[in-house]
């Protein structure tokens, strides 16, 4: 089975670099929807047989945009994380927050004042692909219309080769093909690659 991951289009928040999180549920902006439809022109998205997409409008929204002929299922598990306190803020407005909080640049040992926790979000998200793997094996190739987060979450501790977090970032409309190795328990990603034109 191959795995297509995508991340939503640009939200305002995004353009912003804004905190959007698991508590914004915020719709693509006009710019977003734009580059996802000449993207989608221009050969960018590999067809699929399926699509799973997080319950936020911002993947949904892009997932119409995407493959509009496919109903997404949705998997709650795959909401971003929730910033608790940071939500919908940029870097600037959380350093003026009256709070004592201190990053160390970790990202798998976060916990975010008033939010999740970053072990147990990456956990959340390993967890619904997994269960999602037991249901759906034959499946071909299938596409994760998700967040940034979920993303890096999941090739953090899927991908064979191990990579950190931020090592699988994403811009906006990007994404990853993956080959699923099911032979485990614990579903393996290999030979993951960014997407390009005729991917």
């Amino acid at each position: 089975m191959q795995a297509v991951f995508i991340r939503h289009g640009m939200t305002a928040g995004n353009r912003e670099k804004r905190y959007i999180g698991g508590r914004s549920d915020e719709g693509l902006c006009k710019e977003g929807k734009e580059l996802l439809r000449a993207l989608r022109i221009s050969g960018f998205y590999p067809a699929v047989d399926t699509v799973y997409a997080s319950p936020m409008r911002r993947c949904l929204e892009t997932a119409e945009i995407l493959y509009p002929e496919i109903r997404p299922q949705i998997v709650e598990g795959f909401r971003e994380c929730d910033f608790g306190l940071f939500e919908n803020k940029t870097a600037q407005e959380i350093a003026e927050l009256p709070i004592n909080w201190e990053w160390s640049g970790d990202q798998e040992k976060v916990r975010f004042p008033g939010g999740e926790d970053s072990e147990a979000f990456i956990r959340r998200s390993v967890k619904a692909f997994t269960e999602l793997m037991e249901r759906e094996a034959q499946i071909p190739r299938a596409a994760f219309v998700v967040h940034g987060g979920t993303i890096m979450a999941l090739l953090s501790r899927l991908d064979e080769k191990r990579g950190t977090f931020y090592d699988y970032h994403l811009e906006n409309g990007e994404g990853y093909l993956c080959e699923i190795d099911q032979s485990s328990r614990i579903p393996t990603l290999r030979g993951c690659r960014r997407l390009e034109n005729g991917a």
